[in-house]
């Protein structure tokens, strides 16, 4: 499948591109979520990937090679539960364009293919209609409210909880217990 993005490893070398499209992308955000904008707040951010149960990617426009937005894994647990929570978050100057939809779409292939994950979940405020429409095209199903979830621009938020789970057949991860 061709798509028009690519998912990299975020790096501490991303910090001034990824900190300037966080700022100009602000807005855009407020109040679902705030993405670090400076370097010491970059740079603390980034220490939440180095034990791997964190992972996080920028999405690059192929054609350009720009930053679209960023995806992270987040939370991986293994053994029964074989899942991780998603965050995702487009930049203003590429927002609108699917660039994030087939972002996250190369991101359940990689989770589901390559890291052999079984569940993915996206908790995502209401009134975010953008983000809920987004999991909604990707498959993902409604289960549940999640009161007072996180805590993002100086309030708890209540968050819709989405998941979507491996197609089948699928390959587990060695650390699924047999029985």
């Amino acid at each position: 499948m061709s798509s028009r993005v690519e998912l990299r490893p975020l790096t501490l070398g991303d910090e001034e591109e990824f900190c300037s499209l966080a700022r100009a992308s602000t807005e855009l955000h407020r109040p679902w979520m705030r993405l670090p904008v400076g370097g010491p707040e970059f740079r603390d951010w980034m220490r939440r990937f180095e034990d791997g149960t964190n992972l996080g990617f920028l999405v690059r426009i192929r054609e350009s090679g720009a930053a679209a937005g960023m995806v992270n894994i987040n939370s991986i647990i293994r053994g029964r539960y074989q899942g991780a929570a998603l965050g995702y978050a487009a930049f203003a100057p590429s927002a609108g364009r699917g660039y994030m939809s087939e972002a996250l779409a190369a991101t359940l292939r990689h989770a589901f293919d390559d890291l052999r994950l079984h569940r993915l979940e996206a908790n995502i405020q209401s009134g975010n209609k953008a983000s809920l429409a987004l999991v909604q095209r990707l498959g993902f199903r409604y289960e549940g409210l999640s009161p007072s979830y996180l805590y993002i621009d100086g309030a708890w938020r209540d968050h819709e909880r989405w998941a979507i789970t491996a197609p089948s057949p699928w390959t587990p991860d060695p650390s699924l217990p047999e029985v």
